[in-house]
C-alpha cells in the first residue's frame, strides 16, 4: 500500500527500513509517549515490527494498516502512522502515529494525518475515527483539535508506557465523518 502527498511517501513498512525506524524511535523523547514502544528500542524490537506489520497487511479483511512515513526528498523513513482495530462494520478504526524529533514542527504530521483521514473516510467509507493521547502530550492533543477532532474523556491512569515504566491518563478523542467533511 501506498499513499502519496507533497513531501511524503506514506507506505508499507519494509525490511529496508529497520536502520531508519531504529535511530527515529530510539530517542526518549519520542518513546516515552508511545504505549508499546520499548527503550531502548533494538534491532530484535525493529525484526519483531517489521514481521508483524508484513501478516497484519495480508490479511483480509484488514484490522490495521501501519503505514511509514517516508520523507521524498531524503528518501528515509522519520516515522509512522497508522490505524489499528480497524472495523468495516462498526466502520471505525484507531489512529496512532510517531515521528522522529529532528522532523517535530515543520507540518509532517499534518500532512500525513490529513492523508491518512482522507484514505479513512473517503476510500475505507470509515463512519468514526478514534485517538488516545497520553494527558502530558500537548503536541499531540493539539494536532488532532487541528483536525477537529473532540476531546471525548479520560481514563485515568489509563496505560503505563513500554518505554518508561510511567503511568499516564489517556486523552481519548473522536472525529465523525461529517465533522471532517465539513472542514
Amino acid at each position: 500500500m501506498k499513499l502519496e502527498t507533497k513531501r511524503l511517501i506514506l507506505r508499507s513498512i519494509e525490511e529496508r527500513d529497520r536502520k531508519d525506524l531504529i535511530e527515529n524511535i530510539s530517542n526518549l523523547n519520542v518513546s516515552r509517549y508511545l504505549l508499546v514502544v520499548p527503550h531502548p528500542y533494538t534491532d530484535a524490537d525493529a525484526d519483531f515490527w517489521i514481521k508483524h506489520c508484513a501478516e497484519e497487511a495480508g490479511k483480509k479483511p484488514r484490522k490495521s494498516y501501519e503505514l511509514a512515513i517516508e520523507l521524498k526528498s531524503e528518501g528515509r523513513v522519520i516515522g509512522g502512522v497508522g490505524f489499528t482495530k480497524v472495523d468495516l462494520f462498526q466502520e471505525k478504526a484507531e489512529i496512532g502515529y510517531w515521528l522522529g524529533e529532528k522532523y517535530w514542527r515543520q507540518g509532517i504530521m499534518s500532512e500525513a494525518l490529513e492523508k491518512m483521514l482522507d484514505f479513512a473516510f473517503n476510500e475505507l467509507n470509515l463512519r468514526r475515527i478514534e485517538a488516545g493521547t497520553f494527558a502530558e502530550n500537548l503536541a499531540s492533543q493539539r494536532l488532532l483539535e487541528k483536525f477537529g477532532f473532540r476531546k471525548e474523556g479520560i481514563k485515568r491512569q489509563g496505560y503505563r508506557a513500554k518505554a518508561t515504566g510511567r503511568i499516564h491518563d489517556d486523552v481519548l478523542y473522536g472525529l465523525l465523518r461529517e465533522e471532517y467533511l465539513q472542514k
